[in-house]
């Protein structure tokens, strides 16, 4: 018979009450909706690539299934556990990173080492270390309360996002180092950072950045190309011109599901980085705006769980996880649109890749389990 102490401590471990209902039909929409625009995206490309045309879908469902079982058991995690956790997972993801730089271990495409070879699929460890970075900078920041004031205090956090922006510059991975500085910066900021030392350090990375991108060969040949594609349209400009040919050929109302003309071997990574452009010209801009709103609501919904969690430590795991959908997203439309330069970066559930698929639907279920113990309102 277990004894009392263990039951209890059993029980602290898993997360009581209901969970968000809205953010769970809200993730699990736009995960459905995913698998059906991989489904229409790839249907091309992977019939001259493989002969099966559900084989990119197929390979996405699997994951996207195995991912959602995944988040019910993370959701049942009382999420006070990841405060041990985040240690092993922030410096099990640099260990990653600097892993993948090692000469012959890291998978090297398009002239970047971002990938491990798991056997059954590639793994970016990038992934890892912006969840690595929400748990640690929530569990830190969650205990120094007043502290957060003090400058010698944030020194550790500006040198843990130095370090791995270092590593994500040696891929060189420019849309990772956006992402995990972007949301760094928030958590500091949800923390209780002082707005001059926000004001202060956003203008040093941003200059930092400037000088990065203006200085890399790769990066400045990208921001030529953003600023005039057609300079080498059937060249490195290629892509951003087949996008903006999608998205013009969409229209109001769009060519209809599955009847896409540029997935057809003109817009490389139609099922990848440029799935948006495939949802605007089979969906038009209807389409593309209902993804955006559940997309909106989705974050919306995200942030208003922060604002009601439990304790500090919730608020700051939903505040992070939350703002890094928000960038993804935000900037994986405008690329596609060529608001901003190619970065690379995926849309959340939509994109095809499925261990960048299962970390988001882990981070999903974090979010669960802060909703599970936000207090129910009392009745009146």
């Amino acid at each position: 018979m277990a004894s009392p102490d263990r039951t209890l401590a059993k029980e602290e471990q898993l997360a009581r009450g209901p969970m968000d209902l809205p953010f769970l039909i809200l993730t699990l929409t736009l995960l459905g909706f995913g698998l059906v625009m991989v489904l229409s995206a790839s249907s091309a490309s992977s019939y001259y690539e493989s002969g099966n045309a559900v084989y990119y879908f197929l390979r996405q469902a699997i994951f996207a299934g195995g991912g959602v079982a995944i988040l019910f058991v993370v959701s049942r995690i009382n999420y006070q556990q990841f405060r041990w956790m985040s240690v092993f997972v922030l410096w099990g993801s640099i260990a990653l990173l600097v892993i993948v730089l090692i000469p012959g271990v890291g998978v090297t495409r398009n002239n970047a080492t971002r990938w491990l070879d798991l056997g059954f699929t590639q793994f970016q460890p990038s992934e890892a270390a912006k969840l690595g970075i929400i748990l640690y900078f929530s569990a830190r920041i969650s205990k120094m309360r007043d502290k957060m004031g003090k400058i010698r205090h944030l020194v550790p956090f500006a040198a843990i996002l130095l370090l791995i922006s270092v590593l994500l510059y040696f891929e060189p991975h420019m849309s990772g180092t956006i992402l995990i500085l972007a949301v760094g910066a928030a958590l500091l900021f949800a923390g209780g950072i002082k707005l001059p030392w926000v004001f202060l350090g956003g203008s040093a990375v941003v200059a930092a950045l400037w000088v990065v991108i203006t200085k890399t060969s790769y990066m400045a040949s990208r921001i030529a190309l953003w600023k005039d594609p057609w300079s080498d349209p059937l060249g490195k400009g290629f892509q951003t011109i087949q996008s903006l040919y999608a998205v013009g050929s969409g229209g109001l109302l769009g060519l209809g599901l599955g009847k896409s003309r540029q997935k057809y071997l003109y817009l490389p990574e139609e099922h990848n980085d440029f799935i948006f452009a495939i949802v605007l010209e089979e969906l038009g801009f209807i389409g593309g705006c209902i993804v955006l709103l559940l997309f909106a609501m989705l974050i919306l919904r995200g942030y208003w769980l922060a604002i009601h969690a439990r304790d500090r430590f919730g608020s700051l795991l939903c505040v992070g996880i939350t703002t890094l959908l928000a960038v993804q997203v935000f900037l994986n439309v405008g690329v596609v649109t060529n608001l901003f330069p190619a970065t690379g970066i995926s849309l959340p559930f939509f994109s095809y890749g499925g261990t960048a698929l299962l970390i988001q639907l882990v981070e999903m279920g974090i979010i669960l389990s802060v909703s599970r113990q936000i207090p129910a309102p009392k009745a009146g």
